[in-house]
């Protein structure tokens, strides 16, 4: 299809999906009664139920054809062939290599450095670097986030050792985990991918001098890097043997598949490890197979082009009712608005309308009591997620998680039955209010790792439709540049930045 003709076919499946208008929830029920199997998919031990959206038929054939007019299944093959679509860094986006998804040579690059990685853990566990109880993991934003999530949800009945991730810059996140390890018997993963972040240097600094300061010979000999620039981890300080490299062509917010997620691979062992990426590599060949109707990924991204795009909802929220998944809704706001929060085109044009919403969440039944309110009351229009597990993570009596999957499922029949009160305007609940479910069997290293990767596709998908590069990030850059420049004096700032300086420091 010719640019022009692709332009045309873009802008007409725009106009078919601004139209869409359609009738309530209970209204589409009514009419369908095979609604929830037409919106549900399952796949690698995940349930996904839109059915509770107000995606159509017609909606998702609209969808499709602007699928069509964008290339979405040119692009997703470009991403699994390693061709070079992150256009303005000129690289391409491999971390499904990481789980044996792409090009061959980077499939076989990635296990190379994967069987490095487990070579170093072998060490470790054999006690080749000491006695090793704790871990001290340090990065900043994808560097951090993926492997913290991962720790938390499927570290918690695992004591053999304890691990401290560290992103925040303050002092006090520093000395939070001071507190709790033993510098004699612990390691200091540094994570960057450039080995220049600002703040991961400064804080590995800090924990080098903690080593020196608890007794440690050899600071140095208890540091494990992992980064896309080994030369410039040796560099700094880091023993050759000790750095763990991976591709360049991995993000930094798609990460932990690589060595990023060393601190879970050592903490949760390697079979722990091996199993996420079996489980991102089966939602992988799902994404890349599948038709798009019944494809997960895409449903997803267009239920969320719907919602901000034909309902012009802001916001999308998304609730963990299982406490092990309570990071996930951090993890997903790097993911979705570091990737696509922007409004120029691949090309270098304005976008010209809405990109990606603001995502946030919480755990409920927590959020239930501090947000819910205006979900079903509230004058804004919020999609609501609900991911749950259908096996218990405790050993508590069973009405514990009967209790948490209620009012789980009850949440999403309430929004979107609602309950009329004329007399009563204050106990009126409108209803029509979407919610999709994703439902997981149990809650393990491989349907955590699907997970994740249905989150990438989806956000790759919402790129694709709107013409975006989801793999760039330049606007972390600029609040960045100017606190370096404010700490030597470099830059003029405006009169309020200039007072708080002068408060601050004097």
């Amino acid at each position: 299809m010719s640019s022009a003709a692709s332009l045309a076919a873009s802008a007409a499946a725009w106009t078919n999906i601004d139209a869409l208008a359609p009738p309530r929830l209970e209204a589409l029920f009514a009419a369908d009664p095979a609604r929830v199997a037409r919106f549900s998919v399952d796949v690698a031990g995940l349930h996904f139920d839109w059915s509770k959206t107000h995606l159509t038929a017609e909606a998702v054939c609209a969808f499709e054809a602007l699928a069509r007019a964008q290339d979405l299944p040119g692009k997703r093959e470009a991403l699994f062939s390693g061709a070079a679509i992150n256009i303005t860094e000129g690289r391409a986006v491999e971390h499904t290599a990481e789980r044996g998804e792409g090009a061959p040579a980077s499939v076989v690059r990635a296990a190379t450095l994967h069987a490095r990685m487990r070579a170093l853990i072998d060490a470790i566990e054999s006690g080749a670097m000491g006695a090793v109880r704790n871990i001290l993991h340090i990065g900043i934003g994808g560097s951090a986030l993926g492997p913290d999530l991962l720790v938390d949800a499927l570290g918690r009945d695992d004591n053999r050792y304890d691990v401290a991730i560290v992103s925040n810059v303050d002092g006090a996140a520093l000395e939070e985990a001071f507190a709790r390890l033993d510098p004699m018997t612990t390691l200091i993963a540094i994570a960057s991918k450039t080995f220049t972040t600002t703040e991961t240097l400064l804080n590995a600094e800090s924990a080098l001098e903690w080593l020196r300061e608890g007794g440690v010979d050899d600071p140095f000999g208890r540091v494990i890097a992992l980064t896309a620039a080994p030369d410039k981890a040796v560099e700094w300080g880091v023993d050759e043997t000790r750095v763990l490299p991976f591709a360049e062509s991995v993000g930094g917010r798609y990460s932990l598949w690589s060595s990023i997620g060393f601190p879970a691979a050592l903490a949760l062992g390697w079979d722990a490890f091996a199993e996420m990426l079996e489980g991102a590599g089966e939602m992988d060949r799902h994404f890349r197979l599948a038709a798009l109707h019944e494809n997960a990924p895409a449903l997803a991204a267009f239920a969320d082009l719907f919602y901000a795009q034909v309902r012009h909802c802001e916001t999308r929220a998304t609730f963990a009712y299982d406490e092990r998944l309570r990071l996930l809704p951090s993890y997903l706001q790097q993911l979705e608005m570091e990737s696509n929060g922007k409004s120029v085109t691949a090309e270098g044009k304005p976008l010209g309308r809405a990109s990606a919403p603001i995502t946030w969440g919480g755990v409920g039944t927590d959020a239930q009591h501090a947000v819910f309110q205006l979900l079903h009351q509230g004058t804004r229009l919020v999609p609501v997620e609900f991911v749950a597990v259908i096996e218990p993570g405790d050993a508590l009596a069973d009405e514990h998680h009967r209790q948490l999957l209620l009012n789980c499922f009850a949440q999403g029949a309430a929004l979107m039955k609602g309950r009329a009160n004329a007399a009563d305007l204050a106990r009126d609940y409108p209803g029509d209010r979407p919610s999709s479910t994703i439902l997981l069997d149990l809650l393990d290293a491989r349907t955590l790792g699907a997970l994740i990767a249905f989150y990438e596709h989806r956000t790759f998908v919402s790129a694709a439709l709107l013409g975006l590069n989801a793999f760039d990030q330049f606007g972390v850059e600029l609040g960045k540049h100017m606190a370096k420049a404010a700490g030597s004096g470099d830059l003029d700032f405006d009169p309020s930045t200039q007072d708080l300086l002068r408060r601050a420091f004097g």
